[in-house]
């Protein structure tokens, strides 16, 4: 059996797309749709940068959408591979939008929208400087909350993503996330420190989604085509409204992908397929699920192998 995989912030680059907006006239249509809905040139951040543009939260989110989006439609009209193919669906943070797009559970121009937005969000929500993210390497969750469990009320420092065996995010104050830092390295735990704009995915973002909540409860969503796998609860789930509820959480809550992770697997999903730029997702269900086969689509070539296997 087979999940549909789509990667979140961190996985963007200059140029990310161009072969398949090169070659295909309906990306381009996709491109140019993306455009007039945001009403500035997204599609010339995406192909031609600048690299700061486009690490820019508030470009970055739609922007991954928009190649995500683009591949799947690709995959779907040139090469007939299509839901049918795939039990779950799944998204890391941003990548739940995708997910919902491609179920067909969201409109991509409300999307694009909404992504606009949250990065928006999410960036003023915190002053530039106060907040940070660090990644720990070689602990797991139950490790890490032990060490966070004794800051004091009110200095935030949580788990932002528990992204794979052996690597999970920190976010919050600075001051606190620093102070973490220090007792990993005394310990001599290897850590690093994320080039982010603002700490996602923790407490901090609650302003965000209080204003995001109002967004998506006036969009409309539908039931998607198959069963999407949520961030926040690490389950199934198919109910519009239930979603809608849990995207607004997604965005102070840690994003449980590893626990995402092993319930598809224990629920029959042998073969992982990524779409969208980079091959982060692939590289986390290999270090979760060790008999997992995992393919990520970044090219054409890739797509044709990928097509090639599900003839066999």
């Amino acid at each position: 059996m087979n999940a549909l995989l789509f990667p979140g912030q961190g996985s963007q680059l200059v140029g990310m797309g161009s072969e398949f907006y090169n070659k295909f006239d309906l990306v381009k249509k996709i491109f140019q749709q993306a455009d007039d809905k945001l009403k500035y040139p997204i599609s010339k951040i995406i192909l031609d940068g600048p690299e700061d543009k486009l690490q820019l939260t508030e470009n970055t989110q739609p922007a991954i959408l928009t190649v995500s989006y683009s591949i799947f439609t690709v995959m779907k009209n040139e090469f007939n591979i299509d839901l049918k193919f795939f039990k779950y669906v799944a998204g890391h943070s941003l990548g739940e939008y995708s997910a919902l797009v491609c179920s067909n559970s969201l409109s991509f121009d409300d999307a694009l929208y909404l992504l606009h937005e949250r990065g928006k969000a999410m960036q003023s929500a915190v002053p530039v400087g106060q907040g940070s993210m660090l990644a720990v390497l070689g602990l797991n969750i139950e490790d890490i909350n032990e060490m966070i469990k004794d800051f004091k009320e009110g200095e935030i420092c949580e788990i932002a993503n528990d992204n794979a065996n052996g690597q999970v995010i920190v976010s919050g104050n600075k001051n606190c996330v620093e102070s973490l830092k220090n007792s990993l390295k005394s310990k001599k735990i290897k850590s690093i420190p994320l080039k982010v704009s603002a700490p996602f995915h923790c407490s901090l973002m609650k302003p965000a989604a209080d204003y995001m909540g109002r967004k998506i409860r006036n969009t409309n969503f539908k039931d998607p085509l198959i069963e999407i796998i949520n961030n926040v609860t690490a389950k199934a789930e198919k109910k519009s409204d239930v979603i809608k509820d849990l995207l607004i959480d997604q965005i102070f809550s840690t994003v449980k992908w590893r626990e995402s992770l092993l319930y598809m697997s224990n629920n029959g999903i042998k073969n992982f397929l990524e779409i969208g730029p980079g091959k982060a997702l692939s590289g986390m269900t290999k270090r979760t699920i060790k008999s997992a086969n995992c393919f990520s689509i970044n090219s054409i070539d890739d797509m044709k192998n990928f097509h090639n296997e599900l003839q066999k």
